[in-house]
C-alpha cells in the first residue's frame, strides 16, 4: 500500500497488524532509508527538520533486497507492506497488487500539522513536497493499475477497502480470519 505522506498508511498498518495479519510500515520496518542522490550513499542521521534544499538532493528510497526477502517469505500467505517511496518503480514487479491512498489537499494539511507519529511536513520544505506530490499521486498509480482508495473517508472504510482488494485476487482465502 503507498501513497503520500500523511494519507494514512501507517495507520491503515497498525490496524491490520491488530488484526492478525502480516502488516510491516516500510517507513519503521527498515525497508526504507535516506540516500544522497548525488553520491548514493545511505543517510544515517537525517537533520530534523530538514534544512531548505535537502529534499533536492536526498531521497527516500525502498531497499529491493529487503522487499524481495518478504516476498519470498510472503509466497503462502499474504502480506502488506504499507509505505512510500520515490523508488518504487524498483520494486512494483515483487507485489500482486499495488493500493494507493489518496486525500484531498485540506485534509493532507490537517494530518500533516497534527499528527504524531513522526514529523514530516510540518517544516515549509517538507509540507511543500507532500503538497506538490498529493495531487499527482492517483494519476501515477492509476497508470500502473493501482486500486485507489479515498483515505479520507473513516478508518473502517479505508481498511475495509485494503482488505477487500486484496480479497478479490486469485486464490486469497477470507482475509476476515486471519
Amino acid at each position: 500500500m503507498t501513497g503520500n505522506s500523511g494519507t494514512g498508511k501507517s495507520t491503515v498498518c497498525s490496524v491490520l497488524r491488530a488484526g492478525g495479519h502480516v502488516a510491516l510500515d516500510a517507513d519503521h520496518d527498515g525497508f526504507n532509508r535516506w540516500i544522497d542522490r548525488v553520491q548514493g550513499e545511505v543517510v544515517v542521521d537525517p537533520p530534523d527538520p530538514v534544512p531548505e534544499g535537502w529534499l533536492d538532493r536526498y531521497g527516500w528510497a525502498i531497499v529491493r533486497e529487503r522487499v524481495e526477502a518478504l516476498a519470498e517469505e510472503s509466497r503462502s500467505r499474504v502480506a502488506f507492506l504499507c509505505g512510500s517511496a520515490e523508488n518504487e518503480a524498483d520494486v512494483r514487479d515483487l507485489f500482486d497488487l499495488t493500493v494507493c491512498l489518496v486525500i484531498d489537499e485540506e485534509t493532507l494539511r490537517h494530518r500533516l500539522a497534527t499528527r504524531t507519529t513522526n514529523t514530516f511536513g510540518r517544516h515549509p520544505e517538507e509540507l511543500a513536497a507532500a503538497l506538490k506530490w498529493n495531487p499527482r499521486m492517483r494519476a501515477v498509480y492509476e497508470r500502473h493499475g493501482a486500486t485507489i482508495i479515498d483515505a479520507s473517508k473513516p478508518l473502517t472504510e479505508v481498511v475495509d477497502g485494503v482488505l477487500g482488494a486484496v480479497q478479490r485476487l486469485p486464490g486469497v482465502r477470507d482475509l476476515r480470519s486471519p
